[in-house]
């Protein structure tokens, strides 16, 4: 029996230690070495190991990255370095002031300074105890913050146990846990057709599901982290500037922004990388929302130096970046019927240019949300973008408002089929439940169609619009039964239109499992959902048969989207909808990536930026992902290359002040091993 114990041990310990290094490689560093299949199967040996003999289980196990059972409350935690906040600067001349305050301080000395891009979300205090994480805890008031220690277990980029020859014996880092805009929106669209009240940006989202009860539930975000700073380091050697703190905190496995850099304190020098961080935000290439810099004194000694007031540290400062803002008149409130039957209030207004595109409407999400800003036909209202690039109406300009403007009522039938609406108790969203519904029928096959789905051109709105008024089309299955003769008859089409719609038609049965479930518009499976249901189980039938519980054993799959996809596959619709698709020839079956090591861009971390002239971007990102290679969204320094098209933007120039190598598509066919 003792020995059967020190080999369950020693084996879960070989586990831990391969599933910690795969979770850095992946959630870290961007360069995965396995299978999303293979890290799987780790995973779950570990589990049933641990099962059966629960005297090996460890505090720092990956295992626990899913949450527990709820707790009643979180418990307050005191710091032992407080957490102050920092002053603010709106303009050059609150810049300068700054710049020489600290210069005064210093005996006339321009120190030199670091500059971060400020993440927009929650202030966080992690402790590690010889390597192991050990406490972590929100800012609260900076003196007194809430025990966070489980929810922030099941953020996948924060490391459970340090790997490095030497370890403090006690190490406090300080970061920001924010949600990653992509999610956000993600996570808003599932609230919204959930009829749930909808997060007003990312960092209210990251606040609050960073301080929920259940852990589990918080796993199911997919939350993420930066940290910048160290408040205690009790052992040898430590760093003994900011840009040290990066470096050494990096090494240890933390995630650090790759947005900051060393400059000298000119205020020329600072000013300059101000603007360089402003293009980038306003380039849209990050995933994560910023509201400007923060700008720290280098060296250590000298922050000591300076010291503190009793709220901020005058070493440093953060500069926010004006925001995003114009204003114009609504013209219009318009009532839209979504694929779900959810009845959405769009604001239409004058057009106004907006972050560099020109904006005319912006979606009201719902009318707990027009309520309560009161949105009416003749308003001069404020717009911005926020994380993403979709318009939101911040606020109304209540001094503006002409006399007598109506009060808006949400219509008691669909605007599409005229059917009575209903809305569930307790819930936000208002619904049509007519399984008829002509709007709804556009709405799913729109999202059929579209270029992320089955990417089939030569089918937009006045196009599906037309089909469905001919009685051609009923249902994205309904597509396949068109002919040539009754396409070409239509007014606008002609034989060739016709011709080419049906060769689309054709192509996109080939289009894969990951593609028809997000096609399919289950409710919480987006576009990487339905990529990871699709290699996690590889047929359509595989999924179907899948119960919750094998759901959920997929990391990126939550309870309340395995309950999601059960209920879909459970409606009887949808059933035969599948059913008319298989008889039409439409492959429900993923075709396996390249396994690590295999492919000629394994391990690979790539970029896509500018137009490509032999594939599309999506068919680019396909070619590498199945090569073994993985494409992100912004250049860092694990980039490997950035393959770069015409009018290639900010992503090019960032590339080259990093060094990168940039490849043209000439280079990247010759690496997927087909020489142009």
């Amino acid at each position: 029996m003792i020995a059967k114990r020190k080999d369950a041990a020693a084996r879960a310990e070989e586990l831990r230690a391969g599933i910690r290094r795969h979770e850095r490689l992946y959630y870290v560093e961007n360069r995965p070495e396995i299978t999303d299949a293979e890290f799987d199967a780790l995973m779950r040996e570990l589990k049933a190991l641990e099962e059966a003999h629960p005297d090996v289980v460890t505090p720092d196990s990956p295992t626990r990255r899913v949450g527990g059972a709820p707790v009643s409350e979180l418990p307050g935690v005191r710091h032992e370095v407080p957490l102050l906040s920092l002053e603010n600067a709106y303009d050059k001349a609150e810049l300068e002031a700054w710049r020489t305050r600290v210069s005064d301080r210093l005996g006339g000395r321009a120190p030199e300074v670091v500059g971060e891009l400020k993440i927009d979300g929650l202030s966080v205090s992690l402790v590690y105890e010889n390597g192991v994480l050990a406490r972590a805890a929100t800012r609260g008031d900076g003196t007194t913050g809430e025990d966070v220690t489980p929810n922030v277990r099941t953020i996948r980029s924060v490391p459970l146990r340090l790997h490095a020859p030497r370890l403090p014996r006690l190490l406090e880092v300080r970061g920001e846990v924010y949600l990653p805009t992509p999610s956000f929106k993600a996570l808003n669209e599932a609230r919204e057709e959930a009829g749930e009240p909808l997060f007003a940006n990312p960092r209210n989202a990251a606040a609050g599901s960073l301080r929920l009860l259940d852990a589990r539930i918080t796993a199911s975000r997919r939350l993420d982290a930066f940290f910048y700073a160290v408040a205690r380091w009790e052992g040898d050697d430590p760093p003994e500037s900011q840009e040290g703190t990066l470096k050494r905190i990096g090494d240890l496995g933390f995630p650090v922004s790759p947005h900051w850099r060393k400059v000298d304190g000119t205020f020329e020098a600072i000013w300059t990388f101000l603007e360089a961080m402003q293009r980038i935000r306003t380039g849209r290439e990050l995933r994560f929302e910023t509201d400007g810099v923060v700008l720290k004194v280098n060296s250590l000694a000298d922050q000591k130096r300076l010291g503190a007031t009793a709220k901020s540290p005058r070493w440093a400062l953060a500069y926010k970046f004006p925001p995003e803002e114009a204003t114009t008149v609504v013209t219009d409130i318009v009532v839209q019927v979504g694929r779900t039957g959810v009845l959405t209030p769009v604001a239409e207004f004058e057009p106004v240019l907006l972050a560099g595109t020109t904006v005319r409407r912006a979606t009201l999400h719902n009318m707990e949300d027009l309520s309560r800003k009161d949105v009416r036909v003749g308003d001069t209202v404020a717009v911005e973008k926020g994380g993403d690039v979709i318009p939101k109406v911040t606020r109304v300009l209540l001094d503006r408002r002409p006399v007598a403007a109506p009060e808006f009522v949400l219509p008691s039938r669909c605007p599409s089929c005229g059917e009575m609406v209903v809305k569930a108790e307790g819930a936000v969203a208002v619904r049509c439940v007519n399984p008829s519904c002509p709007a709804q029928a556009k709405e799913a096959i729109r999202h059929y169609v579209s270029r992320r789905a089955m990417d089939v051109e030569g089918l937009g709105d006045e196009r599906i619009e037309q089909l469905l008024a001919e009685k051609l089309i009923s249902d994205a299955a309904s597509l396949y039964d068109l002919a040539a003769a009754d396409l070409a008859a239509l007014e606008r089409w002609g034989e060739k239109s016709a011709a080419n719609v049906l060769e689309q038609l054709s192509k996109s049965k080939e289009a894969g499992l990951a593609r028809l479930l997000f096609g399919l518009g289950i409710r919480q499976v987006g576009e990487k959902t339905a990529k990871v249901l699709a290699r996690r189980f590889g047929s359509m039938e595989a999924l179907a048969a899948a119960t919750e519980d094998e759901l959920t054993a997929v990391p990126e799959i939550g309870p309340e989207t395995a309950r999601g996809i059960r209920d879909w596959f459970g409606i009887g619709r949808n059933a035969e909808l599948l059913g008319k698709l298989r008889r039409h020839g439409v492959r429900m079956t993923e075709s396996p990536a390249a396994p690590a090591g295999e492919g000629p861009l394994s391990g690979g971390v790539f970029v896509l930026t500018g137009a490509l002239l032999r594939r599309t971007r999506d068919e680019a990102a396909a070619a590498i992902e199945a090569a073994g290679g993985k494409v992100t969204a912004s250049v860092s320094k694990k980039t490997t290359a950035v393959i770069a098209g015409e009018e290639a933007g900010s992503k090019l120039d960032k590339a080259r002040a990093l060094g990168i190598p940039v490849w043209s598509e000439e280079e990247l066919e010759k690496a997927l091993g087909r020489a142009g």
